[in-house]
C-alpha cells in the first residue's frame, strides 16, 4: 500500500509531489535541496553547509518513516559544478558508515531548483 510521508522537519513540497512515498517496505524520497525547514531560508554560505542541510532534510524524512541512513540502499546526487564533488562527498560520507554505504550516482546538471548547488534523493528499505 502506498503511504505519503510528510514531516514539518523538512521543507514542504512546492509542487505536485510528496516529500517521500512509502510503498510496502521501500521508501522513495523526493530530491532535497538546502532549504531550512523552519525559516524557509536557502542555506548558501558554502557548499559544505548547503550539503549538510540537504542531508539533515533527508534525515528528517527518513525519521518520519521510522528509518535512518542505515536503511538507505541507493542515492542520487545532482550537483551544479563537479568541482564541488570532494566537498559534497566529505559531508555526505559523514552521514554513512563506509562499510554499509548505499549505491550511488553523482551527476553534474545544468541547473537545480532555486539555483542551488546540490540536490540529493534516496531509496531506503526497512
Amino acid at each position: 500500500m502506498k503511504k505519503i510521508i510528510t514531516t514539518q522537519k523538512a521543507p514542504a513540497p512546492v509542487g505536485a509531489y510528496s516529500q517521500a512515498i512509502l510503498m510496502n517496505n521501500m521508501l522513495f524520497t523526493s530530491g532535497q535541496i538546502a532549504i531550512h525547514p523552519e525559516s524557509g531560508n536557502l542555506i548558501l554560505e558554502d557548499i559544505k553547509s548547503e550539503t549538510k542541510q540537504v542531508m539533515e532534510n533527508l534525515k528528517a524524512v527518513l525519521a518520519e518513516a521510522n528509518m535512518t541512513f542505515e536503511n538507505v540502499v541507493k542515492t542520487s546526487i545532482f550537483i551544479a559544478d563537479m568541482n564541488d564533488f570532494t566537498a559534497i562527498n566529505d559531508v555526505y560520507a559523514s552521514f554513512f558508515n563506509n562499510e554499509t554505504a548505499p549505491a550511488r550516482e553523482t551527476v553534474q546538471v545544468a541547473c537545480l531548483p532555486k539555483n542551488m548547488n546540490v540536490e540529493i534523493s534516496m531509496i531506503a528499505i526497512k
